[in-house]
């Protein structure tokens, strides 16, 4: 039992926003609350929420979720769930790190000791993905995601799409397995020629092959192709995954704990996932506290398949990566496409605070690219 005292937030380069809570008693919990492109956001929504947990006892963490769901009025969406990711991550980090056992220990204990990790290749606008893949390979990764495409118009020429194709094959050849994110920049009467044009080359899934709000088009696009089809990024709490897995459109369930509430509802949301086979492999391009939150849930889920690590990805182009802020860079050595699970109390890393303090100090916020198409129309990014 402790009160909690004191509630900080820390938006650092290259694009991630850090929570801090400690409790009456000196006891620290670290958090994510990243939202790429919205951080100015999410720290209005933090400010206002800090001030109504001030006291409150920090080991009530499902308490502080639903007051943060049902006190609201309005709920749900990518600001709100990401401020609650933040302070909901580190609840739990402080309150495992107080008990000295990993969260996954609190989440009904481990099922697995190590986890199959990938990395990405390629960027925005994908080129030289061969050159990269072997560079992954070196660092021990044997699985990789790219961009399927660069910007597309609503019906764009087919041969916009053989680039994708050929990429695909590259990465094959290395005896490498690849994942194609649609990124929701392929709208319909494109993404089912892509995906036609992909099955004979057997990509590891299609994420995102439309945009979310599309389910219909998901629903029949799943029907017309055989490769896994893998979304989730833009789904924000178990309500929103709810008529994807009805729908039985979504093969691989990727939620990202910074956008969906943090680790209990990334629990609940992979229990949910299990009931209709459905397999979790969380969406992760973000920091290295979101990262670890991730694991402690992967550990303890039976249908976890895969995690996305954001290590050296294009978004890390400020000189900082997954390894800066913490002080206890070994636990993400990648070792035959696998990570080991952390030992460590709370969330298995320590959070260098000193080196979040000192690049905190007026750290802009990331802005979010975009697409302009030959016309001078906006396209999906």
């Amino acid at each position: 039992m402790g009160k909690i005292t004191s509630m900080e937030y820390f938006r650092v380069p290259p694009r991630w926003l850090f929570v801090k809570i400690t409790d009456e008693d000196g006891h620290v919990g670290w958090g994510e609350a990243s939202l790429e492109g919205h951080s100015q956001a999410v720290e209005g929504c933090l400010d206002a929420w800090f001030q109504r947990y001030h006291g409150l006892d920090a080991d009530d963490i499902e308490h502080i979720w639903q007051l943060s769901w049902r006190t609201s009025f309005y709920r749900g969406g990518p600001v709100f769930m990401s401020a609650l990711a933040g302070i909901d991550i580190a609840l739990w980090d402080l309150k495992a790190r107080k008990l000295g056992v990993p969260i996954y220990q609190l989440l009904g204990g481990k099922v697995r000791d190590t986890l199959k990790v990938y990395a990405w290749i390629g960027g925005d606008r994908p080129g030289d993905v061969e050159l990269q893949a072997k560079a992954r390979q070196g660092q021990g990764f044997q699985a990789v995601k790219m961009n399927a495409t660069e910007d597309l118009g609503w019906l764009d020429s087919p041969s916009a799409l053989h680039g994708c194709v050929e990429r695909l094959k590259a990465v094959k050849g290395l005896g490498m397995d690849a994942g194609l994110d649609f990124h929701g920049r392929v709208h319909k009467p494109m993404a089912k020629q892509l995906a036609r044009a992909l099955e004979p080359h057997e990509p590891l899934f299609i994420e995102e092959p439309l945009l979310s709000e599309h389910i219909g088009g998901i629903a029949a696009l799943s029907q017309q192709t055989s490769i896994p089809i893998a979304l989730g990024e833009r789904l924000h709490s178990r309500w929103d995954v709810r008529p994807f897995l009805e729908a039985g459109c979504v093969d691989i369930l990727q939620p990202d704990i910074s956008h969906i509430g943090g680790i209990s509802e990334m629990k609940r949301i992979a229990a949910m996932a299990e009931t209709y086979d459905v397999s979790l492999a969380p969406h992760c391009p973000l920091g290295p506290i979101a990262l670890a939150a991730n694991v402690q849930v992967d550990a303890a889920s039976p249908n976890f398949v895969i995690q996305e690590m954001s290590l050296g990805i294009h978004y890390n182009n400020t000189g900082h990566d997954i390894t800066t802020y913490i002080k206890n860079p070994d636990v993400w050595a990648i070792k035959g496409g696998y990570i080991d699970l952390p030992k460590g109390p709370g969330l298995g890393i320590e959070v260098d605070e000193e080196q979040v303090r000192a690049l905190s100090k007026d750290a802009p916020a990331w802005v979010s690219p975009g697409f302009i198409g030959p016309g001078g129309e906006v396209r999906e990014w």
